[in-house]
């Protein structure tokens, strides 16, 4: 399963990056572009914190962070049932984790550029690494649900006893 979900997650990085460097470079920091007008905009931002700007400046933490988390996800992996949407959920996440990595690494921010807002709802920019997190971890909690974890498994077998 760990092959398959390495796959997914350089797939990612390799979207996130190429995304991250076309913004990067064609547009200003700050700089605008409605796709979808009162719906979706291109805005280029540098983040130096979390979700939502959380612990910005706090680069070192967030790089330490993500690779204990990597390093967690990796040992995690082995206790779920191997199926598709597990594969994809450990993907997704590796991918997301490594693609803001290497921006902290490299540029000191992650770059945000995917942009919605409408009206008076401004939600905060992200990007493809983001995104991939946040399915990521939602598939990961559908699996949890379903009891597709070593744990899960052995306390429906309990009860059914």
């Amino acid at each position: 399963m760990k092959r398959r979900s390495l796959i997914i997650g350089l797939l990612v990085i390799f979207i996130d990056q190429i995304s991250k460097f076309a913004i990067d470079n064609s547009f200003l920091l700050g700089e605008t572009l409605p796709l979808i007008k009162n719906f979706l905009y291109v805005t280029k931002v540098y983040n130096t914190g979390a979700s939502w700007s959380m612990f910005s400046g706090l680069i070192n933490m967030l790089i330490v962070i993500s690779l204990a988390a990597f390093i967690c996800f990796i040992y995690y992996e082995d206790m779920f049932k191997i199926n598709f949407r597990n594969i994809l959920a450990f993907g997704l996440i590796y991918g997301g984790l490594f693609g803001n990595l290497i921006d902290r690494i490299d540029r000191g921010a992650v770059v945000d550029f995917i942009h919605i807002k409408s009206g008076s709802f401004d939600f905060p920019i992200f990007n493809f690494a983001d995104m991939a997190l946040v399915i990521g971890f939602i598939l990961l909690i559908i699996a949890l649900w379903k009891g597709e974890d070593k744990y899960g498994v052995k306390s429906r077998r309990r009860k059914k006893s």
